[in-house]
């Protein structure tokens, strides 16, 4: 079944791209035609990269790695970050930090120093401060969790990106190509589709667009996660059944000689042994 149709796409408002003279050459094999002086991008093939793009990312949330959403511009962050939020998934929607991937270390660093602020308001150090030092710990641990909130829970490098315009990602588009980390994006006609793996030719700009792709991508993952479930529950199942049929099978002659073995050498270890010294012969 698609997950999506042409009709759904074309109420959205997906097929609008940019003004022909802002367009990137590389975009034509996506663009269908031009009307008013704006490209009109092919459907047909957005129907199909999507498909495409839903199912690989799929396979990589059912492997159990995390897929990290980035949306740093205006009409995008709110509806990326509630998405991502409702699959448990890593978000940047504020601002991409340089190095946030080519030099995970140290943003790891800065993440820690969010969660010992955290301690501090707990254990009872942070009300023994003093007013001014509160304030200044208080305005770093905001800072802090606007830039890195979304990424709180990653402990490691995500296993793909899925971005909203990547000329404006156009960093950590970059810093995925170093890492060889799978990028999935929309693209505009304005955007240079080659270095994203999955490519979905789409309008980046409109809400009903960017709502509509990231939806597919959001039930996508949560097919995957289901089917990792799922696959858990039967192997968990499986051993138990194992572990039953193990314990209520008939013990066999080999078995039994196996379990008498120890007891039989012991006893004769037992017969063996000298008697204790002053005993009677």
């Amino acid at each position: 079944m698609a997950r999506t149709t042409y009709d759904e796409l074309l109420e959205a408002g997906v097929h609008f791209g940019h003004l022909t003279r802002k367009w990137d050459p590389k975009m034509s094999q996506y663009i269908f035609m031009e009307r008013n002086g704006i490209h009109i991008i092919d459907l047909n093939k957005t129907l199909a990269k999507v498909e495409e793009a839903a199912a690989a990312i799929k396979q990589i949330v059912k492997s159990g790695r995390k897929v990290l959403f980035v949306a740093t511009k205006k009409q995008a962050k709110d509806i990326v970050a509630e998405h991502a939020k409702s699959v448990n998934m890593p978000f940047i929607t504020e601002r991409w930090l340089g190095g946030m991937l080519t030099n995970f270390a140290t943003v790891r660093k800065s993440i820690k120093k969010m969660s010992n602020i955290d301690k501090l308001t707990k254990d009872g150090t942070y009300s023994n401060l003093s007013k001014k030092e509160r304030l200044m710990i208080q305005r770093e641990r905001i800072k802090l969790e606007t830039l890195l909130g979304g990424i709180a829970d990653l402990n490691r490098l995500p296993a793909a990106l899925f971005l909203i315009d990547v000329k404006k990602e156009h960093i950590a588009v970059s810093e995925a190509l170093k890492l060889n980390i799978p990028t999935f994006a929309m693209v505009d006609t304005n955007s240079d589709p080659s270095n994203i793996d999955f490519p979905i030719p789409a309008n980046d700009d409109a809400t009903k667009s960017i709502s509509l792709i990231t939806g597919i991508i959001i039930k996508a993952i949560e097919e995957g996660l289901e089917e990792r479930k799922r696959e858990k529950d039967d192997e968990a199942e499986k051993e138990a059944a194992q572990a039953k049929a193990k314990a209520d099978a008939p013990e066999t002659a080999e078995g039994k000689r196996a379990r008498k073995a120890p007891v039989e050498a012991a006893a004769a270890v037992e017969d063996d042994a000298p008697a204790a010294e002053g005993s009677e012969e």
